[in-house]
């Protein structure tokens, strides 16, 4: 009896602790995002900004993160902060279409060889300035991308870009919508929590994500082929609502500045490489079949598909008057001076 009278003591003290510190916080986040509440992304990701900022600004700073598209949905949720729903997102480019431009030549086809790459040459494409004018309405606070996504299938054998012809694909951005079609496959967007039900229910047959993806979003459950061929990465962004920004004091502003850029990246890509590999070996661990496409860029079959989906992006971006080029230049020499690995 004295030990569960104790116990509670403690619980009532430590729950009376935590409300204190909520109540004494002068300024409340609300940070909202689309991954799972159990993923690592969620708990070594945002959890961990989240924490970090709480901790650095002596609790006067706190954020409630809202998970799983709770606050705002997916391909809506950069809006949502745009307009003052939330306070903060972590949110694909993609999935407002035409808005990021130049931002997605991230995205383009084996970019990047891992999340950290990739998203080292995202983060460099915004410092440098290239990508100013795709933010005007918030302020971002850092970069981030998963490895090159990949083709998953829940039955048929995808070697070749024929073998796509026809059959029902989830179209995960541009860049691999451009790719599917090439390919002749028939191209279905959805944000990326859809896809399980969707590879289910038959609406779809594959997708083309990260193995991080097919593990979070749990398609491995589904699935018994992949190819892996860097179809395409995703680019994410960390974004903050601008007036919220101005409204804090210059040292609280000086907290999350000193949560940006290169030093959260990296936190990100760790994450999201780790996941990546652990996504893979669960597809193996099960049994399942993968086959690798080495020098991509370089195979008879998928080079010049991939090399003429890059091409007309390109010059599609160029004929609406945006620098492409200039920024595709800036991206390749950002990558031979980004890390592979956190080593």
């Amino acid at each position: 009896m004295q030990r569960f009278a104790l116990k509670a003591l403690a619980a009532s003290v430590l729950a009376a602790s935590s409300v204190a510190v909520a109540n004494a916080a002068e300024y409340t986040l609300r940070y909202a995002h689309f991954w799972p509440s159990n993923s690592s992304v969620h708990t070594d990701v945002f959890e961990a900004w989240a924490e970090s900022v709480e901790k650095a600004s002596d609790g006067r700073i706190a954020v409630e993160l809202y998970p799983a598209q709770t606050l705002a949905k997916a391909d809506g949720s950069y809006q949502a902060t745009v307009n003052g729903v939330a306070d903060i997102v972590s949110v694909v480019q993609g999935y407002t279409a035409g808005r990021f431009p130049l931002s997605q030549l991230a995205e383009l086809p084996d970019m990047g060889a891992s999340a950290m790459q990739t998203g080292c040459i995202l983060q460099t494409l915004y410092d440098e300035g290239h990508l100013d004018r795709e933010y005007q309405d918030t302020r971002p606070l850092y970069f981030f991308a998963t490895a090159p996504g990949v083709i998953h299938m829940r039955e048929k054998r995808v070697l070749k870009p024929s073998d796509l012809d026809g059959v029902r694909m989830r179209n995960p951005s541009v860049i691999a919508g451009e790719v599917l079609r090439e390919a002749g496959a028939r191209n279905v967007s959805m944000p990326a929590p859809e896809a399980y039900e969707s590879l289910q229910r038959g609406v779809i047959e594959g997708t083309v994500m990260p193995f991080e993806g097919a593990l979070v979003f749990r398609l491995n459950e589904l699935t018994d082929f992949h190819l892996e061929v860097p179809i395409y990465s995703t680019a994410f962004v960390t974004a903050m609502n601008s007036r919220t920004y101005d409204r804090l004091p210059d040292d609280l502003k000086k907290v999350i500045d000193d949560h940006s850029g290169f030093e959260w990246q990296k936190k990100a890509a760790v994450v999201f490489d780790a996941l990546d590999a652990k996504g893979r070996q669960d597809a193996l661990d099960d049994g399942q079949e993968i086959v690798t496409i080495d020098n991509a860029m370089d195979d008879p079959d998928w080079g010049p598909l991939l090399k003429k989906v890059t091409d007309e992006y390109l010059d599609d971006l160029e004929s609406k008057g945006m620098p492409a080029r200039k920024v595709y230049e800036a991206a390749l020499a950002a990558r031979a001076n980004c890390p592979v690995d956190a080593s």
